[in-house]
């Protein structure tokens, strides 16, 4: 291949590149084509023919419709792949020359790789292939990647980056760090969009690493707000897909996701990548599936929602109590109690069989270990096997069903909502066990309940997952990571930001996790690619104990208006929603602490504006324009610009509210905005504030 030097030879490349993907396509559509009237061909053949056709004929011929199936399809995803590739082919190119090499090899790297089948390189390599590492980890100079062969030492003589857009193309730039910052700035000061994006040009060095941990069994990733941990986790799973694609297919993946709005906006990425989009599901389902049948609960948010308005002690004493390790400790000492303090065998005396109570008490002894249910099972199993009549004879079915039934019934009772409360007063601490009503739980009472019901009957698991990704660590109790280590005895990657906890009273820290994953491997990203540095240093300010770190992008100051009343905060409010629809940003947030203020907001808004969404728990996706919300809702959730109104001393005054506030600045990119009538909030400083 030529070399390839000046820009307008980078240009002259790219068209023979997009001619290159275009033929690819039309030999594509034709194969498509081709298969479509086979199996319709077939399907024909087979129905007017099904009288004559003998079963081994008929299975044939089943046979080759199904493999016809099956190339159509692989075909399809090519195509869909190709077509992507075809706006915007390659991103990056790096020069490297191996040790042993005489010349340099130019390696261009897109989002999939592309070849001509008569070639025997790709002219387009997979972001995710060992020599695309290279773009990522070094500048140019002495560099190395790990090939299947192994270690590959030499030197990168050039990186370029570009910007390619409907097959053209919008920049080059000479790069010899990482990542370009030029390129950087570009991407990060695009407006926000209803979709995650991927994020394969802009990948840094230290998320490149978090990516290809190919070793990890379970990795946990600390990332400060707009860190792209999110991301970079779909990256990595889309990597894993790649780098395992024998034995991994997105069918063994799972995501544990906040919320179903939280879903939708990341949905995007993986299609991206040209990967199928992998299953999630929520913790609420995960314990509904547990408890169906033994008793209703409070959902995680409805919990969140009643902190937010609550002043009852009790309340978040009984959250912290159960949030931490020690709690865990104490209910499995409690198991072990149930276990055998709860088993009573007594002799059994049927008309011609007797069994006595020692005899019993040794077999459930000889099952220690097993979940009680099982316990159970085998005891009676093992007892009514081994028992014979008054004449020496085995026993009959249904003598020895009565036996295992009795034996069953020597177990105090198997009411798991029973044996629950019973651990209160085990403990010493009845007025910790509160129903909301009748056979209906706390939120902090779910997964202790879930976990002992794991216990006593044994866990069902899920087999099928081979990877499980956990979104916003920081929300969900040590206890939760416990039966998540029961249910799932897979890789995992569990990531989230102490800093951004919705609920502080049974927040998990790293050290928490650690102790129920002691092998985990920890990473932390502290550069923050979301927000401005002015909203940053703003929210630092806010939250001093973050560590969040902002790259060099510079916009306006954060505003904070003092308004006179409400009615003024309404028109002030209004004021900055109309500068939005008169800028080029797609999306405004407005955060607000809870539900009710954010439905009485809307309700205000809309009247004027009835292009204005409310997005709560029930909503199901992301859209542009003017969002009213609650930071519960919006985490996760970026926008161009953010309003957070009642920003006063009484709305945003505990510890908790801190970290709320801290949560709904850092979802703006580009603008923030807080807007108060009363007193101002003791979180933000008087040399911060810019009345206007």
């Amino acid at each position: 291949m030529a070399v390839i030097e000046t820009e307008a030879q980078e240009r002259l490349h790219l068209e023979e590149m997009v001619t290159r993907i275009r033929q690819a396509l039309e030999e594509l559509d034709e194969r498509i084509r081709h298969a479509k009237d086979e199996i319709i061909g077939a399907k024909k053949y087979v129905w007017e023919n099904r009288d004559q056709l003998d079963p081994a004929e008929r299975a044939a011929n089943v046979v080759d419709i199904w493999l016809s199936v099956e190339q159509g399809e692989t075909s399809v995803m090519r195509q869909s792949r190709l077509q992507k590739l075809e706006s915007s082919p390659y991103f990056g190119r790096v020069d490297f020359i191996a040790d042993d090499q005489e010349r340099a090899q130019a390696y261009y790297i897109g989002v999939t790789a592309f070849g001509v089948e008569a070639d025997q390189e790709n002219a387009i390599y997979d972001w995710r292939s060992p020599i695309a590492s290279l773009f990522y980890d070094y500048q140019v100079g002495p560099a190395h990647y790990t090939a299947p062969e192994g270690e590959i030492e030499g030197k990168i003589g050039l990186k370029r980056q570009y910007r390619i857009r409907e097959s053209k193309m919008e920049y080059m730039i000479e790069s010899s760090m990482n990542i370009n910052d030029d390129v950087l700035q570009k991407e990060l000061s695009r407006t926000s969009d209803e979709k995650m994006k991927d994020i394969v040009a802009t990948i840094q060095k230290e998320q490149n690493e978090i990516i290809r941990n190919d070793s990890s069994h379970e990795l946990i990733i600390q990332g400060v707000a707009g860190s792209g941990k999110t991301s970079v986790a779909l990256h990595r799973v889309a990597y894993l897909l790649y780098r395992h694609k024998a034995t991994l297919t997105s069918r063994n993946i799972l995501i544990i996701s906040p919320n179903n709005v939280f879903s939708d906006y990341i949905s995007n990425v993986l299609p991206e990548l040209g990967e199928e989009q992998i299953a999630e599901v929520g913790f609420n389902e995960i314990a509904a599936n547990e408890l169906a049948g033994i008793c209703e609960f409070q959902t995680f948010y409805e919990q969140v929602s009643e902190l937010a308005v609550s002043t009852d002690d009790s309340l978040t004493e009984r959250i912290r109590y159960k949030a931490k390790m020690d709690f865990v400790r104490r209910i499995e000492d409690f198991i072990e109690h149930v276990s055998q303090s709860y088993f009573c065998p007594m002799d059994i005396h049927f008309q011609d069989v007797s069994v006595d109570r020692e005899q019993i008490w040794d077999a459930y002894q000889a099952s220690a270990g097993l979940p009680v249910k099982l316990r159970l099972e085998k005891t009676a199993s093992s007892i009514s096997g081994r028992t014979r009549d008054t004449d020496g004879g085995k026993l009959t079915t249904s003598t020895a069903n009565k036996i295992k039934a009795a034996i069953k019934k020597m177990f105090r009772t198997q009411n798991l909502l029973a044996i629950y409360k019973d651990f209160y007063a085990y403990v010493g601490r009845p007025e910790l066990f509160k129903l909301r009503k009748p056979r209906t739980l706390e939120f902090s009472d779910v997964f202790p309940l879930v976990y002992l019901k794991i216990r006593m009957e044994g866990a069902k698991g899920y087999a099928e997952v081979k990877h499980l990704l956990v979104d916003e660590m920081q929300d969900y109790t040590v206890i939760q990571y416990v039966v998540l280590a029961s249910l799932f005895k897979c890789k995992k990657t569990i990531l989230g930001d102490g800093n951004q906890s919705v609920n502080p009273y049974s927040s998990s820290s790293i050290a928490d996790m650690k102790q129920v994953f002691p092998e985990a491997d920890t990473v932390e990203l502290f550069k923050s690619y979301r927000s401005t540095s002015e909203i940053i240093t703003f929210a630092q300010r806010i939250n001093p104990s973050s560590k969040i770190v902002a790259i060099k992008r510079h916009g306006t100051t954060p505003q904070i208006r003092r308004c006179e009343n409400e009615e003024d905060e309404m028109f002030r409010i209004g004021e900055l929603v109309a500068q939005l629809k008169e800028s080029e940003c797609r999306t405004l947030g407005i955060i607000c602490k809870t539900q009710a203020q954010a439905e009485m907001l809307y309700e205000k808004i809309s009247e004027n504006d009835r292009s204005v969404s409310l997005l709560d728990f029930s909503s199901e996706k992301f859209i542009e324009g003017v969002i009213v919300t609650t930071v519960h809702a919006a985490k996760g959730l970026e926008f161009d610009k953010v309003i957070v109104p009642f920003a006063d001393s009484s709305n945003y005054k505990t510890e908790m509210d801190r970290s709320l506030l801290y949560i709904a600045c850092t979802r703006a990119m580009h603008a923030l905005a807080l807007t108060f009538h009363a007193e101002p909030s003791s979180f933000y400083s008087e040399a911060e504030r810019q009345i206007r």
